[in-house]
């Protein structure tokens, strides 16, 4: 898909939550649920329309999550769009914006928005279109889900409880003391932030270690790579462990290691990509966590397909499942060989079992 234009971000803040287009639902006044999930959920299976939508898919995890929505989509005799935005926040609105303005009454879209400021003119922009959405990972807290009927669903992940077991982790393997360096994702959105408060714990609870520095790299591998030189040359042989906010993050870090000619620092990571989980296998990456991308993939999709398709009725969400925490698992060494090849089945994206990987709702 070809974008020729490029208005700035509050235009396109303010041209989605406008955009109310022939046939579609309107909203009620201040952004409130419109009532017209009900009666819009008529949708024959084959007109449904599956998008999903990710930064990019150079991130193996991100590229796994689009996997997953093709999965599904054959699952069920479609096919999914895959977007991608190369994390330009104007290039992701442009692209709702676009979807927006076409035949909306049966498009479902599962978007990972760029940062949490990101989210508030894609939903008031479903909303006014009628197109049903499931977001992921990043939301202002005070954004309520249960406002909208046809923001259907938000699914993250307690990244407090990530950054803690990883960090925990990267303790155990230092020897409960020394030094580490922490490489964090892009600073807004809720799981960078969360991550790293997570980190915070950790290092509470394990006094003997020091945070000698904290950078952000973005959440990209090239960053990272270049971040960890820096890191290296700064703090040399005190640093003992890497504390990444993915794995993308990480195994840039490895690589500036390999360069360096350091086998004597653990790095830990989040997302279970398969480089990681190589790298955890040979011992050269000591933990990461999975939050299963190619079901996220799935997921999202089929949440919305199964209220396009009248099969689950929007009202019938129960306000826990608007917004929730889904299941994630540590990852080392020891049980690695479970996460290798993860497979998703029919099961998991039957409609009346959508809800059964929350871990509660997001307080």
């Amino acid at each position: 898909m070809k974008f020729t234009s490029r208005p700035t971000a509050a235009a396109l803040g303010v041209a989605l939550a406008a955009a109310v287009l022939t046939g579609c639902t309107e909203t009620a006044a201040g952004g409130g649920a419109a009532g017209g999930g009900e009666a819009a959920a008529a949708c024959d299976p084959a007109d449904v329309q599956l998008v999903g939508q990710v930064r990019n898919e150079s991130n193996p995890y991100e590229a796994s999550w689009l996997d997953g929505g093709d999965a599904f989509a054959e699952q069920v005799g479609l096919t999914q769009e895959r977007l991608t935005y190369d994390g330009d926040s104007t290039r992701q609105q442009e692209q709702i914006s676009q979807l927006l303005a076409g035949d909306t009454e049966c498009l479902v879209l599962n978007v990972l928005p760029n940062g949490d400021s990101d989210t508030p003119p894609i939903v008031e922009g479903a909303q006014a279109a009628g197109a049903y959405l499931v977001t992921q990972w990043n939301k202002p807290a005070d954004l309520d889900v249960t406002e909208y009927d046809h923001w259907l669903s938000h699914i993250t992940y307690d990244g407090v409880a990530s950054g803690k077991q990883i960090g925990d982790a990267l303790a155990e393997a230092i020897g409960g003391s020394g030094g580490i360096v922490a490489l964090q994702g892009i600073l807004d959105t809720g799981a960078a932030k969360d991550r790293f408060a997570g980190l915070e714990e950790s290092l509470a609870a394990n006094p003997d270690v020091e945070l000698l520095d904290d950078q952000t790299a973005n959440f990209s591998r090239a960053e990272a790579l270049e971040v960890t030189k820096t890191l290296l040359t700064k703090h040399g042989d005190d640093i003992k462990g890497i504390w990444a906010a993915n794995d993308d993050m990480a195994l840039g870090a490895l690589e500036a290691l390999q360069q360096a000619g350091r086998d004597d620092v653990a790095v830990v990571g989040i997302d279970a990509v398969p480089d990681a989980l190589t790298a955890i296998e040979d011992g050269t990456m000591t933990a990461t966590v999975s939050s299963d991308g190619p079901w996220q993939g799935g997921i999202g999709l089929a949440i919305g397909y199964c209220v396009a398709t009248g099969e689950l009725a929007a009202e019938d969400i129960a306000d826990e499942d608007r917004a929730w925490f889904a299941e994630q698992f540590l990852i080392r060494q020891d049980n690695v060989a479970d996460f290798v090849s993860p497979e998703t089945s029919a099961e998991d994206f039957a409609c009346d079992n959508l809800f059964s990987r929350s871990q509660g709702a997001i307080s």
